[in-house]
């Protein structure tokens, strides 16, 4: 990936947090955004003191303005965008019959209109250079589902057909769009949830652990690579085995 020029959203922690060393690791130069600018820092340095080059960017996924102003910074300051890894997300759970439409129209608009919003602005750097590899962060409950989080679900279900109708879009320019479906993986996300409900869901994964936000990263790393060059509209589920198409 020399010379490649990678945007992370969400990049803060986690999942995100991950792909940028990984991505950077590979040689790409990477912009890390998210809202909290401390946290992205932190991961900048930890790129740069590995040699890479880091920039930094604030982005609120809720508002397109602040995606817009985030982007035109960035290829001001940085340059053209080659791959873009959709990873923000939020929840804001609730049974269907009490949930609030703050609480629908909030997860709605960052985890899949804000990814949306972000592929609008690197496509047309994306066109003019005819190439670029673009990968959402999906979730396996967007291919099973589950109860209580009907928002969540609906929008990284949602980034699967997104996914799916690009790919299609843009295979003409060399441009891949793919999708990687992670399972329970050890964040910020999962770590409140009880001792007895982590082992509840360990006893339901064949590989019987929680995935690694490494484990993410290595699969959106490859998805981002020349190695992926004749893949494009898939979802790649990193699940441990806890859902089988």
């Amino acid at each position: 990936m020399t010379n490649r020029i990678a945007l992370i959203t969400g990049a803060s922690r986690g999942i995100g947090r991950a792909c940028a060393l990984s991505i950077a690791a590979s040689g790409a130069r990477v912009v890390v955004a998210a809202r909290q600018v401390d946290k992205l820092e932190e991961v900048a340095n930890e790129i740069r003191s590995a040699g890479g080059e880091a920039f930094v960017v604030a982005i609120d996924l809720a508002s397109p303005d602040s995606i817009k102003e985030g982007f035109a910074r960035t290829a001001k300051d940085f340059g053209r965008i080659d791959i873009l890894v959709n990873n923000a997300g939020l929840t804001r759970d609730g049974l269907a019959l009490r949930m609030k439409r703050d609480d629908w129209d909030a997860v709605i608009q960052t985890n899949l209109s804000g990814s949306f919003f972000c592929i609008q602005q690197v496509l047309p750097g994306m066109v003019k250079e005819r190439w670029g590899r673009i990968v959402n962060i999906t979730s396996v409950v967007g291919e099973s589902g589950n109860p209580g989080q009907a928002n969540y679900v609906a929008s990284k279900a949602g980034l699967i057909g997104l996914t799916k109708s690009l790919a299609q879009e843009l295979a003409s320019r060399n441009i891949t769009v793919n999708a990687v479906a992670p399972g329970f993986i050890e964040t910020d996300m999962t770590s409140s949830l009880s001792d007895d409900l982590k082992g509840k869901i360990t006893g339901s994964v064949p590989l019987r652990r929680i995935g690694k936000p490494e484990e993410i990263a290595a699969a959106v790393k490859f998805l981002a690579s020349e190695d992926a060059s004749y893949i494009t509209g898939h979802v790649l589920d990193v699940n441990g085995g806890m859902f089988m198409r």
